[in-house]
């Protein structure tokens, strides 16, 4: 079943894609599109290579990165509301981008503000490692996060607070809502380094997490060491996240929705979900993509906010069906 359900859901990326590259405000006809794009001559061309297919290929690797992460942290805690941000790196990459775009780094240096995001997801990663010590134990990992991604909201609000310029400020707030419009291939070779390894480590983690499931001490007997495999799913997650906030800015409900909507189609088990997991995120943040540039494409309706005002109901009505199957 799982097997089907990846093809499927990989068949639908492959169509999300292609609508990627066919829509947008350009006007051309999808035998322009896809001859612009082969070719890369003319203006289409540079529509085609420089515009939508970079945008493209980034939604894919956003959208992979986090719901891939969301179903790893889902499988690690052995809880169903964990999502990417938990641990702080999604909060910290947002700090290090606004330190980025008040000092002017991130106008005077192309890869200046996405540097900065991954090197606030670093530190937040060293910082997380050093409180919850070699042996910390799942709720020491989520207290930790909690703590972490306080301290990263605190010090971007103060950030914000403090700016002496409006329009600084107008660009953070922009930012921090999160979208993939005016992004490059100079992006696209940043983060995709990050979200390949990052990834490749999560869905390692597949049939340890399957022990985990029966409990740490079954695991441990099993021959999982917790140690290393809360080490390598903090490094992946870090890794995939921080890129991906880097060069979309805040984008959430991705990694908790996604893991949800799919967890009865795999039977629940954390291994066939993470594979399921990065193709229905990528798919999710391509649908959406394209959903930005035909709802109201005069006004630049940000990636983060339509994604936060389908995620949060979806969310509720999922909560809403579990209580009543519990009840």
């Amino acid at each position: 079943m799982s097997y089907r359900l990846e093809l499927l859901l990989g068949a639908g990326v492959i169509l999300a894609l292609a609508g990627s590259l066919l829509i947008g405000p350009a006007g051309l006809l999808p035998a322009e599109s896809f001859a612009a794009l082969l070719s890369g001559e003319g203006p289409a061309g540079l529509v085609m290579r420089e515009i939508r297919l970079p945008r493209a290929i980034l939604g894919a690797l956003v959208g992979a990165a986090l719901g891939l992460s969301g179903a790893a942290l889902q499988g690690y805690l052995r809880n169903p509301l964990a999502e990417p941000g938990l641990i702080g790196v999604t909060g910290a990459a947002s700090l290090g981008a606004v330190i980025a775009l008040q000092t002017g780094l991130a106008a005077a240096f192309t890869l200046g503000l996405p540097l900065a995001a991954l090197a606030g997801a670093l530190a937040a990663v060293l910082l997380i490692l050093a409180l919850a010590g070699p042996r910390g134990a799942a709720l020491t990992l989520i207290l930790a996060g909690i703590a972490i991604s306080a301290l990263a909201g605190a010090f971007t609000a103060l950030v914000l607070n403090l700016s002496p310029n409006p329009y600084a400020t107008y660009e953070m707030v922009f930012w921090m809502m999160g979208s993939l419009a005016n992004r490059s291939f100079t992006h696209v070779w940043l983060a995709a380094p990050f979200v390949v390894v990052g990834g490749a480590v999560l869905l390692s983690l597949g049939r340890s997490l399957d022990a985990l499931a029966l409990g740490e001490d079954a695991a441990e007997s099993m021959g999982v060491r917790l140690s290393r495999l809360r080490l390598a799913l903090v490094l992946g997650v870090a890794s995939s996240v921080g890129a991906a906030t880097a060069v979309a800015g805040g984008i959430g409900f991705v990694g908790l929705v996604v893991p949800h909507l799919l967890r009865r189609a795999v039977g629940s088990r954390p291994s066939r979900l993470l594979g399921a997991s990065a193709l229905g995120g990528a798919l999710l943040v391509l649908l959406a993509d394209i959903a930005v540039r035909l709802i109201l494409p005069e006004k630049d309706l940000k990636l983060g906010v339509l994604m936060a005002i389908i995620g949060a109901p979806l969310f509720l009505h999922l909560v809403y069906r579990t209580r009543r199957e519990l009840g």
